[in-house]
């Protein structure tokens, strides 16, 4: 069997493996979980699933420090961040434990008609069938909590592919539910090359996707989806945040200062476009600019790192490439701007970069936040809505009006008020709009999309 080397991002460091699937060990994977879920009498009871995942919560509770470093040593998030990921990634099996409560149908009403007249009708929610996921790196653990454990909540078999950059957190995660007493059936980790991982999602038995990643390879997947397979998708934007001449300056700047920088910006709704008025941006540029020079970069297996390593020494050349790209068109470079190694790239502010510029336009994935100077709130409000992506946004004012004006007028599937873009809960309601994604995420939400509603109608 030949193993994939998982590397420390910082210094690239070989720091554990996993196995390599090939096709005939998916295919023996999708037809047991397939057996499974056709076969009735295997059907774990809604009790037993609640007591694996309590189980599986307690050991991750054990082992919380470990699993913090692992997230920190192989995909650069700072200590500090991965430990708040592994406690979200526990309470997200709670989470799932609470929904199997809620797993429930409604009555139809049938006596609307005359042609319903002596029935009665309910509907209960079964399982779909095996769940495929599809993983990225940027939480490699409380990610693929999100995609999994609903699965087992709601009695799915299910096969994950982790990204290939940070499987560790992953296959350990799989390993706690087999320990809390889940059979290896219900659920695998695999890392396949990438021609297998198509084929594994394509396959006809998989009756739902779940897929977290770049908007091309989400959609193209999806294009290729079997007949009948259900999906969620969830991509990434170009968050914008509005801050308004009422704004509170200096309750605003270390809000966007995490939202921006925290993962190096490598979260699908990091703080990446600030339009602010012409009145505040002056002080607002010069306070974000200074709280931005006091972060630290560094290897994130250390507690006084604020900002790790991009993902791979490739993306810290393209973050550079679109900076520079950015400057050469006429934006002023407030900080950062420049490679520190590798693999890591300073944390960067950016005045009025060019709209057209990569920067404006395209999710960066890196430590940059960019700056716009407004005088028509509508005119702002249009330019961040000129892109194909929208996921969350925000606005900081101290007008009620300003407000709800962003709220209506802004693309966007959440508005944060006087807080970042990045603000998420786990139980919230978390979707990606235009290209941006399909479906809805969120543990109860994904319980939900993994589960059908099924009718059952009595005469007499």
């Amino acid at each position: 069997m030949t193993m994939h080397e998982v590397v420390n991002p910082f210094d690239l460091s070989v720091i554990g493996s996993v196995p390599t699937a090939d096709w005939e060990m998916v295919d023996e994977y999708l037809d047991r979980a397939q057996a499974l879920h056709r076969d009735r009498s295997q059907w774990k009871k809604p009790h037993e699933r609640a007591a694996i995942l309590h189980r599986a919560m307690e050991i991750m509770k054990e082992r919380r420090d470990h699993l913090a470093f692992q997230v920190a040593n192989e995909g650069g998030k700072p200590l500090v961040d991965a430990r708040v990921e592994v406690d979200r990634a526990i309470n997200g099996m709670e989470l799932c434990i609470h929904e199997i409560g809620s797993l429930k149908g409604t009555e139809i009403p049938m006596g609307l008609t005359a042609a319903g007249d002596g029935r009665l009708a309910w509907t209960t929610r079964e399982p779909i069938g095996v769940v495929v996921a599809v993983s990225a790196f940027n939480h490699p653990l409380n990610l693929i909590v999100h995609q999994v454990a609903p699965a087992v909540a709601t009695g799915c078999p299910v096969i994950v592919k982790p990204a290939a950059d940070t499987p560790l957190s992953c296959f350990e995660f799989i390993s706690i539910l087999h320990e809390a007493g889940l059979p290896e059936d219900w659920a695998r980790a695999v890392q396949p090359p990438r021609d297998v991982s198509e084929r594994m999602v394509s396959d006809p038995r998989v009756a739902f996707f779940s897929f977290i990643g770049s908007a091309g390879v989400g959609w193209s997947l999806r294009s290729k989806l079997a007949p009948g397979t259900r999906c969620a998708l969830e991509h990434g934007g170009v968050a914008p945040v509005i801050v308004d001449a009422t704004a509170d300056i200096d309750a605003a700047v270390p809000s966007l200062t995490k939202g921006g920088f925290y993962h190096s910006g490598q979260v699908c709704v990091s703080v990446q476009r600030v339009f602010a008025h012409s009145s505040i941006i002056g002080d607002l540029a010069a306070k974000m600019t200074e709280a931005a020079k006091a972060l630290t970069v560094g290897n994130a297996v250390r507690e006084d790192v604020d900002c790790g390593p991009l993902i791979r020494p490739k993306e810290c050349d393209r973050v550079a490439a679109w900076v520079d790209e950015a400057r050469e068109g006429g934006a002023e470079v407030l900080c950062g701007g420049e490679k520190l190694s590798d693999t890591t790239y300073a944390p960067t502010l950016l005045l009025n970069p060019p709209v057209d510029a990569t920067i404006s336009r395209n999710e960066v994935f890196g430590p940059v936040v960019c700056l716009y100077s407004y005088d028509d709130v509508d005119a702002a409000i249009a330019q961040a809505n000129s892109l194909d992506v929208a996921f969350q946004a925000a606005v900081f004012t101290n007008d009620l009006k300003s407000a709800l004006h962003t709220y209506r007028n802004i693309d966007a599937s959440a508005v944060m008020v006087n807080d970042h873009t990045a603000f998420r809960t786990d139980w919230m309601p978390f979707a990606g709009l235009r290209t941006s994604g399909h479906g809805v995420g969120g543990i109860p939400y994904t319980c939900h999309e993994m589960t059908i509603e099924k009718m059952i109608v009595f005469k007499g």
